[in-house]
């Protein structure tokens, strides 16, 4: 298959997975954008909003428009990772002998949905650590593979802190991207009062399946990036951290750490996919920008004067992308 035959078919069943998720989930058109670059990079998602903006509803859709196995887990503070990943059972065969079998827990599926996540322990949280690292859990001293694809995608409520266990940052690095669901417009919550009163669910399609998924996360490994718009991605990053030469005044003023290397990797694996879903072989700049925010979000740690004037790190990395020249 040529590059353009790749490129077309890439943009041909991207376009009709926006078009399946759409059917279900009104607005919200950059955060459905955001979930499919990561899914199709490979990546997991941390959704940030209140209750009842269709964060569950979206993975649900693209679970089924994907063809692919689904699991969703209610974090709550007495969940124990035993409950995720599962645990050794003692169970008889046929000739009343005792023998030890693994019951598999939920995070054996190939879309996870952790739901209000900051709500259960830490112990319980680092259940998902490995498995997002390592697309594996350990019980005992057995390894078990999760099979591809697999995606995590976790959500979690900004406004109600009582009870819960905000993640540490070891773990929010493991998110690919971070996205801010938002509150819907007036025109869209019309049409969803409308849909959803009227008692009938949109019919979602079949758009590919977990094989034709890992190809295109393959052809999207083929994109080309030049090397100064590779450097152009890396001196953002690295001018997160108040201690670089360049970092401009906002970051050494107000953040306490900048972003690890994988927001790098982050930033630059979801441009090739942007380029790919605009019909492109080649990343541009504008993919590179706008894989910043939501790559390097929950990276940067502000430090006490950023939290207690209320700075948005948003607001950080604007400054960050506007005071760096591409070479």
């Amino acid at each position: 298959m040529s590059v353009e035959q790749k490129i077309a078919r890439f943009t041909e069943l991207t376009g009709r997975l926006r078009a399946e998720v759409q059917k279900v989930i009104v607005g919200h058109d950059t955060v459905i954008d955001g979930v499919l670059i990561c899914v199709l990079s490979g990546g997991h998602v941390l959704l940030e909003g209140v209750p009842g903006l269709g964060k569950t509803l979206l993975v649900r859709t693209l679970a089924r428009a994907l063809d692919l196995d689904f699991r969703r887990v209610q974090f709550t503070p007495d969940l124990q990772p035993k409950d995720i990943i599962g645990a050794v059972q003692i169970a008889r065969d046929e000739s009343g002998e005792e023998r030890r079998v693994f019951e598999r827990g939920p995070i054996f599926a190939n879309i996870v949905l952790a739901d209000e996540v900051n709500r259960a322990t830490p112990r319980t949280q680092s259940a998902l650590l490995e498995a997002m690292a390592e697309r594996s859990v350990t019980v005992g001293t057995t390894s078990h593979a999760l099979e591809e694809p697999f995606f995590v995608l976790a959500t979690q409520n900004p406004l109600e802190q009582d009870g819960t266990y905000p993640l540490p940052e070891a773990q929010l690095d493991r998110f690919q991207y971070k996205l801010n669901v938002g509150f819907p417009t007036l025109d869209e919550l019309d049409t969803i009062m409308t849909r959803t009163l009227s008692g009938e669910e949109p019919t979602v399609d079949r758009v590919m399946s977990r094989t034709e998924l890992l190809e295109l996360r393959a052809v999207a490994r083929e994109v080309g990036i030049t090397p100064s718009l590779q450097r152009f991605a890396l001196r953002i990053l690295q001018r997160t951290h108040p201690t670089t030469d360049g970092a401009p005044d906002v970051v050494r003023r107000y953040v306490r750490e900048g972003a690890s290397p994988r927001g790098g990797q982050a930033i630059l694996a979801t441009a090739r996919v942007r380029a790919l879903m605009r019909g492109e072989a080649v990343v541009a700049e504008s993919d590179v920008i706008a894989s910043v925010k939501p790559a390097l979000r929950h990276r940067v740690i502000l430090n006490f004067e950023g939290e207690a004037e209320g700075v948005e790190r948003d607001a950080v990395l604007d400054a960050i992308v506007t005071g760096t020249a591409r070479a």
